[in-house]
């Protein structure tokens, strides 16, 4: 059997271009991605998400992200793109509801990708009816940071205009995956 492919994660704050950049990089380089489930979670509960709904976010997120890795080990995938992780469903259970269950952070320190894209918060904000933190940029953006620090997770800051924040990016999935369609 192959070996299993390396992860590398897009995070960050809302509004940062998160799930634009994972289809831009899965389709130049013709890889897997996973997108983001707290997402369609939400949308689903259609209430705010509270500290009862971490474990059901966190369980079915590593089941579709495993999914992925088991089918692309078995493809002989050197890639997979993840749209979030459960780096980042830490940070927004801290951010909303100040804590997260240990059991949770063990998962998510067994999970540590082997790269993360931190996208930066210097593009505009934009509401889509979900996204609810348009006021505190800042220190959500901390918080990701903080967090990946405390993980030991390597991460490169993603920033600049939407074209700058690809050719980095890409860039970067290039040291990942060196040969591209």
């Amino acid at each position: 059997m192959p070996p299993r492919p390396r992860r590398l994660v897009v995070t960050g704050s809302e509004s940062t271009g998160k799930t634009t950049l994972v289809s831009q990089l899965a389709a130049h380089f013709g890889l897997p991605h996973a997108s983001e489930f707290v997402r369609a979670y939400a949308g689903h509960k259609g209430a705010p998400l509270d500290a009862s709904d971490h474990w059901p976010i966190a369980r079915e997120q590593t089941a579709r992200h495993e999914a992925l890795l088991q089918q692309a080990t078995i493809d002989g995938t050197p890639l997979v793109l993840f749209d979030t992780d459960l780096l980042s469903h830490v940070t927004y259970c801290h951010h909303y509801t100040g804590g997260c269950d240990a059991g949770i952070e063990a998962l998510a320190r067994d999970w540590v990708a082997d790269h993360y894209l931190l996208l930066d918060i210097d593009v505009p904000w934009i509401a889509d009816g979900v996204r609810d933190r348009g006021d505190r940029r800042q220190e959500l953006h901390e918080a990701f940071l903080a967090t990946l620090h405390r993980f030991a997770a390597p991460f490169t800051l993603i920033s600049g205009s939407w074209q700058e924040r690809y050719a980095r990016a890409a860039a970067v999935a290039t040291h990942w995956h060196p040969v591209s369609p």
